[in-house]
């Protein structure tokens, strides 16, 4: 590689690795400004929805007991705070393609939805997000890794009215 390229080569990476750093830095300045609007007792709501991420078995949507419970016991804070509103995110582990992995993200997500919503949960407080195998919790091979990153997640946020 002459020169030159490497050069050209080196300044993309660099102008990308810039944009990346800088949209972080938008959306983190976002969630903080929801969190500002957030009294402390939504705030410790929040951080009760948010906690507990639930797992998934390999090529698997269906909901395990022990995810089950866990939504379960986030179905009285949504109530009680329905002014909350909860993106659930759809994660999947790298194994497959793009298109594949964002659309079992997406079952999973919806999994986590419908259980949530047959127990009484509005549907106007959640949503759902698929990023398939783009946001990985955890990087490298092995079912140790991918057990990781088969997973909903459940981000919380108040909307400015």
């Amino acid at each position: 590689m002459n020169k030159l390229t490497r050069a050209t080569l080196l300044c993309a990476i660099f102008a990308l690795i810039l944009a990346v750093g800088c949209a972080k830095k938008e959306v983190g300045q976002a969630l903080e400004d929801d969190e500002l609007a957030m009294t402390e007792s939504e705030r410790q709501a929040a951080a009760e929805i948010s906690s507990g991420v639930i797992y998934f078995e390999y090529d698997r949507f269906d909901l395990r007991e022990d995810s089950k419970g866990m939504l379960t016991r986030k179905v009285p804070v949504l109530k009680n705070f329905p002014q909350l509103r909860v993106t659930i995110e759809g994660h999947c582990d790298e194994r497959g393609t793009e298109e594949y992995n964002l659309a079992l993200g997406e079952r999973r997500a919806r999994a986590a939805f419908d259980f949530l919503i047959n127990l009484g949960v509005s549907s106007s407080q959640l949503e759902t997000v698929s990023f398939g195998k783009l946001r990985p919790a955890v990087f490298g091979g092995g079912e140790a890794a991918w057990s990781k990153n088969r997973r909903d997640e459940f981000k919380v946020y108040k909307p400015k009215y």
